[in-house]
């Protein structure tokens, strides 16, 4: 899982590197914009068996790439949700309700905006990973005190998403939806979600065109 991560890292090392290194479009009006959100994921299929929704956070970058629409998309997302434990792990005899787990996730995506006046809208693909932290807890022999630990669930997935953005000046409100499918399995069961989220994208195009100016 750390190789994985790291290929993601310098794959996304280097298209950053390229993209402040193009001078073709040094006038593009989206250039680079930063972007946070806050919002739910809601877990969908077999997810919803042992999590419940509960608040997501995100910050990213979208970087422009030529002089079109397309742009670079790096995200980290912390997606919390309600868990049930559905079984024990090995070597544990308990199973916990009602309890809390958390992801901590890096996806790199590429996308396609279209501006028309305020408005714009946009879509985008791509893939990445991270860790999806679930709990498990440890009751002694007399049964008056319980430990708890965590699990680290490495996991690979792939995300696609819609959003639109309306232009307040130097930045823009945005509202986005996609669709999260990871490669493993949680309590023997897949892990798919759908992250909805809103915040703001502060435009720092001009300050990445005079930087080239």
């Amino acid at each position: 899982m750390k190789k994985y991560i790291m290929a993601i890292a310098c794959s996304l090392l280097a298209c950053i590197t390229a993209t402040l290194k193009a001078q073709d479009s040094p006038t593009r009006q989206d250039k680079l914009y930063s972007m946070s959100g806050i919002g739910f994921s809601f877990p969908v299929g077999e997810s919803t068996d042992y999590l419940k929704p509960k608040f997501s956070t995100s910050l990213g970058l979208n970087l422009g790439l030529g002089n079109k629409g397309l742009f670079l998309y790096p995200k980290v997302s912390l997606h919390a949700y309600g868990y049930q434990e559905l079984n024990p792990d090995e070597g544990y005899t308990h199973s916990l309700k009602k309890a809390r787990t958390t992801t901590y996730l890096l996806n790199l995506a590429l996308g396609y905006r279209h501006i028309n006046g305020k408005f714009a809208w946009y879509g985008f693909a791509g893939g990445g990973g991270g860790i999806i932290l679930t709990p498990r807890v440890t009751i002694d022999q007399s049964g008056h005190l319980a430990t708890l630990d965590n699990k680290s669930n490495g996991m690979g997935m792939i995300e696609a998403g819609l959003g639109t953005e309306y232009n307040i000046g130097g930045a823009s409100l945005f509202i986005e939806a996609s669709y999260m499918q990871g490669f493993s399995k949680i309590q023997n069961r897949s892990f798919s979600a759908v992250p909805l989220t809103v915040g703001i994208k502060p435009n720092l195009s001009k300050l990445f065109n005079k930087k080239n100016k």
